[in-house]
């Protein structure tokens, strides 16, 4: 029995050693569980913190309605600098390499094999990966028909001198039929760079009017990670990651030439059109990357104006138009109610205004009538007026008189 209770007891024993070590185990897990939790909510609770100050739209959330998030976090890219995408907040650099293809087709058996052959050395070459990236665009002829339309202005001008020369050259008789033709056939030539200019721009705009005319752009893409260079600046790490990228796109580039594929680095505004494409397909067709950027497009969300200052300018504009039209109709009324008393004060002397303006036509045609004929004329209305153009007269004469003694 003894012995029995001994092997029991050392049983127990190790049972609770066993549980014991399970549960410093759990415990442990726990603690650095809990550990990370709480480094994560400080690492979101920073990267919220940075965000804040980027620009911010209003998104819907399914709980309370509105929250505010950056515009960063629906895009795949932070920033674009020194001809670099910048990604993962500094962590991965890309930089492409825009390709010229090659009309494989055309090319005899012996090019292609070469061509191939060049392609296969390429790939061998290769110690990091890359990727290969073609972009569809619908053909934007706008910035030729421009270019075009500028040289053929110049063309016009020219075609029009030359012609008023010659013109004015063959009226003045100065010169001879040699000089003549000669300046003829200069014309002539003149005229027909002109017409094939203006054939040039019109064939040029119905192609442009054609939306199922694409163009496709071939790119390569390499890439930078950096990894454990966290006592760098960002300013060192961007110069790091140029000097890699720029070494690889360049041994990318040589290493094409021998397949008769002309390889280019992309600008950082070309980087910029390249992404604007990507993300806007539907309107690059009728708002190209040169026009956003002249319109601001990029702050039509933000910069729009106030409600309560859109509503201020509508009311100052409807009191500035009812101002106006009060103004019309009273000055309106006023030059009205002057015209009316004019017409009074005519329709009551009527009669000596007749008078009157009978002796002015006398008197105006009495070269005409003879001084005789005017003079029995007058007498003969004074006599059917029974004196009343002359007492008329008479009036007037001692106004005037009246008001000159006034005046002295």
């Amino acid at each position: 029995m003894t012995g029995d209770l001994q092997q029991m007891i050392t049983i127990l024993s190790i049972v609770l050693i066993v549980l014991s070590a399970i549960v410093v185990v759990l415990f442990v897990i726990y603690m650095i569980l809990a550990a990370k939790n709480r480094k994560r909510k400080k690492i979101r609770s920073e990267g919220m913190k940075e965000k804040s100050d980027n620009k911010e739209i209003t998104v819907k959330s399914n709980e309370d309605g509105y929250n505010k998030q950056s515009i960063f976090d629906f895009m795949e890219f932070e920033k674009v600098e020194d001809n670099m995408i910048v990604q993962k907040k500094g962590k991965k650099y890309l930089m492409v390499i825009e390709c010229q293809g090659i009309n494989f087709d055309l090319m005899s058996e012996v090019e292609k094999n070469s061509v191939e052959m060049a392609f296969w050395q390429f790939l061998n070459t290769l110690r990091h990966p890359i990727q290969i990236y073609v972009q569809t665009r619908t053909l934007n002829l706008e910035r030729s028909i421009g270019n075009y339309k500028k040289r053929f202005n110049e063309i016009d001008n020219k075609y029009r001198n030359m012609l008023q020369k010659y013109k004015s050259k063959v009226s003045s008789g100065e010169y001879s039929n040699e000089e003549l033709q000669k300046e003829y056939y200069e014309l002539v030539k003149q005229r027909n760079l002109y017409e094939y200019g203006k054939d040039i721009i019109d064939n040029t705009e119905r192609m442009s009017q054609n939306r199922n005319v694409l163009n496709k752009k071939y790119y390569i893409i390499i890439q930078y990670y950096n990894e454990g260079n966290e006592l760098l600046d960002d300013s060192e790490i961007s110069s790091i990651a140029f000097s890699e990228l720029y070494s690889k796109a360049i041994s990318i580039i040589r290493s094409l030439a021998p397949t008769g594929v002309v390889g280019k680095i992309l600008s950082s505004n070309e980087l910029v059109e390249l992404l604007y494409i990507a993300y806007n397909r539907d309107e690059t067709e009728t708002f190209g990357l040169s026009r956003a950027l002249a319109a601001k497009y990029d702050e039509l969300y933000v910069t729009a104006p106030n409600v309560l200052d859109k509503r201020i300018q509508v009311i100052n504009k409807e009191i500035e138009n009812q101002a106006r039209s009060r103004v019309e109709e009273k000055v309106k009324s006023i030059n009205e109610s002057k015209k009316q008393k004019r017409a009074d004060e005519m329709l009551n002397n009527l009669e000596q205004l007749v008078n009157k303006r009978i002796m002015e036509m006398i008197d105006k045609n009495e070269n005409y009538l003879g001084a005789d004929v005017a003079e029995q004329a007058k007498k003969e209305f004074e006599e059917e007026n029974g004196g009343a153009i002359n007492n008329g007269e008479e009036r007037k004469k001692k106004t005037r008189g009246r008001k000159k003694k006034v005046t002295e």
